[in-house]
């Protein structure tokens, strides 16, 4: 029987570490084979679930073996696997599922980015133009189709399990509208005019980014009445007043143009005006290395980076804004509620 092992000595810790590349590609194979799918609630022989999902059975039990070291599926003394709520997340049907963002991570462009790390640690530039000739965004869109789509799916998956968080966090009593800035598809501002039936809300973001809003905040959608959708880029205006503006996982730009975003905030809102950024931070956080590890993936594709407590105050404060407060939202998010003082 095969479980999630206990801390190792350092020399075989560091072992494990270099051969982290299995484990991603590992995890990423089952995503791919459907393997938590087609593990039900009972525990499965492998040839069966080798049957289920198409695959050879021993190639399948060094898969599930290897897997079970890190708790994703557990093997019993009698050969059989079950799920663990580790592996739970793979499942597609799973309401906090983590399948597409699992895919995400583990995309082939990763493969091909990781191993310059050093080259971009050295430079401070992204490699993505390096490899592809092209910035990130584009090369996905262009030549990358199937790790757009899974990207898409990824943020929407992420956005909607952090909109409820962020809902459920926020207290906006007293408030009659909110501002969604640089908000995607408007999970957070739905969710937020559902907590609250008589907030007016607006979300601002990119027009190819807002022509996919989700549908509840368009016409004919059950929001729409008091929600607004309106194309356009933080870093140039923003052409929303409300009383509250939320400003969640945007803020990963260079200086200058982090700078500019929030200023624009500031004089669309004016004095009084809350404003609350939420952001994943590197430090004093409970998922330090899930946030630390998107910061260097930040750093291979857009050059970009997460930020510290100090670094976001930093931000903040030379951008006018008074900070009241900074709390936690989650294991992986941090709030910053800010006034536009008079």
């Amino acid at each position: 029987m095969t479980t999630a092992q206990s801390a190792p000595p350092p020399s075989m810790r560091l072992r494990e570490l270099a051969f982290g590349a299995a484990c991603a590609a590992a995890v990423r194979a089952a995503a791919r084979l459907g393997v938590a799918d087609a593990l039900g609630d009972s525990p499965m022989a492998v040839e069966d679930l080798a049957a289920a999902v198409k695959t050879e059975p021993r190639p399948l039990r060094r898969l599930l073996r290897a897997l079970s070291c890190y708790g994703v599926f557990a093997e019993a003394p009698d050969g059989t696997f079950a799920h663990t709520d580790v592996s739970r997340l793979l499942r597609e049907d799973d309401p906090n599922s983590l399948r597409a963002i699992t895919l995400w991570c583990t995309e082939p462009w990763t493969w091909d980015a990781w191993p310059m790390l050093d080259e971009a640690v050295r430079t401070g530039r992204n490699v993505v133009e390096d490899l592809y000739g092209k910035e990130f965004f584009p090369y996905l869109n262009e030549d990358a189709p199937e790790s757009a789509d899974i990207f898409n799916r990824a943020m929407t998956t992420s956005s909607v399990q952090s909109a409820r968080d962020v809902a459920e966090f926020l207290d906006l009593t007293g408030s009659s509208s909110v501002a969604d800035i640089g908000g995607g598809q408007g999970h957070v501002v739905a969710s937020l005019l559902d907590k609250y039936p008589s907030m007016h809300g607006a979300l601002l973001d990119l027009p190819r980014v807002v022509e996919n809003a989700v549908p509840r905040l368009l016409a004919g959608g059950d929001l729409a009445s008091r929600a607004r959708v309106v194309p356009g880029d933080v870093r140039t205006s923003v052409p929303v007043k409300a009383d509250v503006y939320v400003i969640k996982n945007i803020l990963e730009w260079d200086d200058e143009s982090t700078a500019r975003a929030l200023r624009n905030v500031r004089a669309a809102g004016g004095p009084g005006t809350r404003v609350v950024v939420i952001e994943n931070l590197v430090d004093d956080s409970p998922s330090m290395r899930f946030s630390t590890a998107m910061d260097l993936l930040l750093l291979l594709n857009v050059g970009g980076a997460k930020h510290t407590t100090q670094s976001m105050v930093d931000r903040l404060t030379e951008a006018g804004l008074v900070i009241d407060d900074i709390s936690p939202v989650n294991p992986y998010l941090h709030a910053f509620d800010c006034h536009v003082p008079g």
